[in-house]
């Protein structure tokens, strides 16, 4: 004890280096341990590195920098995306609010108007509509069973709207191309009421989205020959809205069906009137002339008189042509389209 007093400062300087000892080898361990840690981050990135250089093709060095010039591609390429949203105009819902809220009684007038209206549409088209069903109504462009009633699910105004916009587009589309016949217009089942309407007036597709739009399923049934299907694939392509014909499918009919669509065409040959053919006039004499006078002859009997024969009708015949050969016998078509409504949704921030 006398020597810890006689060098206290020692002892004490000897502790206290100690325990700076301990902490310093307690520091170089735990950097020691952060160093393997880096060093291995490190090695990963240097692998990755290795890796992007052995990709084909390559990311780019020196005057050479892919990376930048994906990014500028990908950069023109949302430029030109916005660009063509010009050509994809969305369809206004009917009716269009200013809050985007339906009331009941707001579609329930605006669905009988566009009915209304659709229908006239096609009278003065010259466009044949169908009936619904067994009840004989006048067609409701697959909305039968809503314009049958008065209050609707919760939760489908919206969507009903915009099929009542998109299904009107449609439909200018088609009696704009002045086709024969409408079978029906198919569209998708968005509310619990579609359940119970006529499950013809409904296609079992449901509507999908990409990164760029939401695109919703029609299906068209019209009869025309080959003009009218022309005029309503042309009448799509340019038409300010987004209507993509995804699939066609044509069908002849027999003859037998299309046969009264050609009978009024301009052009068809009529049935003709063919006189009868006059009786023969014998040659007169002066005997004949004389009993014709005076009465007939004795012994002589009166010659019959003619009987009247009924007007004859024939078949006409078909229009010669100089003698060529028939080489286009055109006959009413039965086509189905599947047409797709793309809305695109709102851009995406740019990253």
């Amino acid at each position: 004890m006398d020597w810890i007093k006689r060098n206290l400062y020692f002892v004490i300087g000897s502790a206290i280096a100690l325990v700076l000892m301990g902490l310093a080898g307690w520091y170089l361990y735990s950097k020691w341990d952060l160093n393997n840690t880096i060093l291995g981050k490190l090695e990963e990135q240097y692998q990755k590195l290795k890796d992007l250089n052995a990709t084909n093709p390559h990311w780019g060095s020196g005057d050479v920098d892919n990376i930048k010039a994906a990014k500028d591609q990908r950069q023109q390429l949302r430029a030109f995306v916005e660009k063509s949203r010009q050509y994809y105009q969305r369809i206004a819902p009917i009716p269009m609010t200013e809050s985007n809220k339906v009331t009941s009684q707001e579609f329930s007038t605006a669905l009988s108007r566009t009915i209304d209206h659709l229908q006239h549409d096609a009278s003065k088209a010259n466009v044949l509509l169908p009936t619904n069903g067994a009840s004989g109504r006048p067609y409701a462009f697959s909305f039968e069973y809503q314009a049958q009633n008065v209050t609707f699910a919760p939760g489908s105004l919206e969507p009903l709207a915009v099929q009542l916009g998109e299904i009107k587009a449609i439909s200018d589309v088609l009696f704009d191309a002045k086709i024969n016949n409408l079978d029906y217009i198919r569209r998708e089942r968005v509310s619990d009421d579609d359940l119970k309407g006529p499950q013809d007036d409904y296609v079992g597709d449901k509507s999908t989205t990409n990164d760029l739009a939401i695109l919703s399923p029609y299906e068209i049934s019209f009869r025309g020959f080959s003009a009218e299907l022309a005029a309503v694939l042309a009448g799509f392509g340019k038409s300010p809205y987004a209507l993509a014909v995804k699939s066609v499918n044509v069908e002849r009919l027999a003859a037998a069906t299309s046969d009264q669509a050609v009978v009024n065409s301009p052009g068809a040959a009529q049935p003709q009137y063919v006189p009868p053919p006059q009786p023969a006039i014998p040659p007169r004499s002066a005997g004949d002339d004389y009993a014709r006078r005076y009465g007939p002859a004795a012994g002589r009997p009166p010659a019959p008189a003619p009987q009247p024969q009924q007007p004859a009708y024939v078949a006409p015949r078909p229009a010669s042509h100089s003698g060529l050969p028939t080489a286009l016998d055109e006959r009413q078509l039965k086509i189905t389209l599947t047409v797709l409504v793309v809305k695109l949704l709102p851009p995406s921030p740019a990253k």
